[in-house]
């Protein structure tokens, strides 16, 4: 079933988060996952906390902050590394069929954007690393409202600016909190299940459940 309009989550969705810890893998050592998994927890745990509270600071002041608190939890990481991991997050990887699907997806006439927690600064430096800059028509980040996911008007920011109903939106997210708040919002969604975690907020399911977005090219 073809949509208007493809809107992507960014992290873990397009882009790798784990992929930075990886880059350093042979100094980190043996602890590099658990370091990687702490890291990303406290970021969203941060994004959803500060939305909460209303207080509002961007996305890359929270990663830095969850690299920090990631850095003493497993002190058997070398904290020297941090500048070297934060500059990573700037490139990071993207799932291999990213670039192939996006580009099929362009060129079916849909429209194409990334709507992220992430700020406008890491959003474009992912986006041209990953070469995706020339093929997506819009990158939306929370900076502009002040306010994380799974906040409704996070989605709305889609709607309003390109003047269609939620319904014409296909929303791909990694992140199944993500899927809920874009369900709840009327998208339609698909979790991109890459790694077979189980299913959740089972009152707000999502259209389709994939491994990867090669998915959507099927008529998904």
């Amino acid at each position: 079933m073809h949509h208007a309009a493809y809107v992507f989550d960014a992290y873990g969705t397009l882009f790798d988060v784990h992929a930075a810890v990886r880059r350093h893998a042979g100094e980190i050592g043996p602890d590099g996952q658990q370091l990687s998994e702490i890291w990303r927890a406290k970021q969203l745990e941060y994004s959803w906390v500060r939305t909460l509270m209303g207080a509002y600071a961007d996305f890359w002041q929270l990663t830095e902050q969850a690299l920090d608190f990631a850095l003493r939890k497993v002190p058997s990481v070398d904290p020297a590394l941090r500048d070297r991991l934060l500059e990573a997050y700037w490139q990071l990887d993207c799932y291999p069929e990213v670039p192939a699907v996006l580009k099929a997806l362009k060129a079916s006439g849909a429209k194409l954007a990334i709507l992220s927690n992430g700020s406008p600064e890491m959003l474009q430096a992912a986006a041209k690393s990953a070469a995706l800059d020339q093929i997506l028509d819009d990158v939306f980040s929370v900076d502009e409202i002040r306010r994380f996911k799974t906040d409704p008007s996070v989605y709305d920011m889609v709607v309003t600016a390109w003047r269609l109903y939620p319904g014409a939106v296909s929303f791909q997210s990694s992140n199944r909190w993500d899927v809920a708040g874009a369900t709840k919002f009327g998208f339609r969604t698909v979790w991109i299940n890459r790694t077979n975690q189980p299913d959740e907020y089972q009152d707000l399911p999502p259209g389709l459940i994939l491994p990867s977005l090669e998915g959507l090219l099927a008529g998904g």
